[in-house]
């Protein structure tokens, strides 16, 4: 059973954090991050391609955090895979020693650097949570049996709680659950009585643990640009405002991350930490925030 698995079955407070694969063939800059939050997470998410921008494939990476001891959740994203591909895809991980799924269908082609390929999109996260399931079952996407085994991946998806629709919120959520999603990671989280709003009206009855999602803003500047260009967030003009007041603008977007992380302990069963090319300050932000090492 995996780690993240059993922390979820004895109740405990749940800390995951996330790494940015390669782009290119030395995975050593990644594994010197992942090294660092050992011992502080549960489990270290791996993207697939996040934004469409060439990495790394999520699998390889996933494999190589693995060999080190450190356990990873491999995002799987449907954008560049065909069934056949992403099932191949998920045997191999599980035969690689992988447990952990995240459940994506991917960002847009054209947010990326390659806008000029072709997405494929033959399923979304709903169908692939639907397709991991089979698998566990042991039969493929046509229900014909794995005739050399079957597989035990723990899958999760993720959820929006700043979503604009408050319905298809809700409608996406238990639609995921119906698929066989055993755990939720959010996207940025700034509006905590959002959050709120969401775990009583929506997850209180769903079993499954939340993971607010925690994001290191490393400066003013940095927080504008996440209000521009990633859709559903908006940063507070407070929080901007602080930024660009403090002497120094990384520090203070490490206590804000520590505050957040104490305001989500308050709501949910634990937080996602994001904290891009930075991952080294994951250890700091959990520390300023009361979260003991496991």
């Amino acid at each position: 059973m995996s780690k993240l698995r059993s922390a979820i079955q004895a109740g405990e407070f749940l800390i995951t954090a996330e790494v940015a694969p390669p782009k290119g063939g030395d995975p050593a800059h990644m594994l010197e991050m992942a090294k660092l939050l050992k011992n502080r997470v549960h489990a270290v998410n791996v993207t697939d391609g996040s934004r469409a921008v060439l990495r790394m494939c999520s699998l390889a990476a996933s494999a190589l955090l693995q060999q080190q001891g450190i356990e990873a959740v491999c995002q799987v994203a449907c954008r560049d895979r065909n069934c056949i591909g992403l099932q191949g895809d998920l045997m191999g991980a599980y035969a690689l020693g992988i447990r952990n799924i995240l459940a994506l269908t991917g960002d847009p082609i054209k947010a990326g650097d390659h806008p000029q390929s072709k997405g494929v999109f033959e399923l979304e996260s709903v169908r692939l949570l639907q397709l991991i399931d089979k698998l566990n079952h042991g039969i493929d996407f046509n229900d014909k049996p794995l005739v050399d085994g079957t597989v035990e991946l723990f899958a999760g998806a993720a959820v929006d709680p700043q979503c604009g629709s408050w319905s298809g919120l809700q409608r996406r959520f238990e639609r995921k659950l119906e698929a066989g999603a055993q755990f939720f990671q959010s996207q940025l989280i700034t509006d905590f009585e959002r959050l709120d709003k969401f775990m009583t009206q929506i997850a209180a009855t769903s079993g499954k643990p939340i993971l607010a999602g925690i994001f290191l803003l490393k400066s003013a500047k940095n927080a504008q640009f996440i209000n521009r260009c990633v859709p559903g967030v908006q940063i507070p003009d407070s929080i901007i405002e602080r930024l660009a007041k403090a002497e120094d603008p990384l520090q203070e977007g490490v206590k804000i991350a520590a505050e957040q992380v104490q305001l989500a302990r308050q709501l949910c069963h634990g937080v996602h930490m994001m904290a891009v090319k930075r991952e080294d300050l994951i250890p700091q932000i959990l520390d300023l925030a009361g979260i003991s090492p496991l």
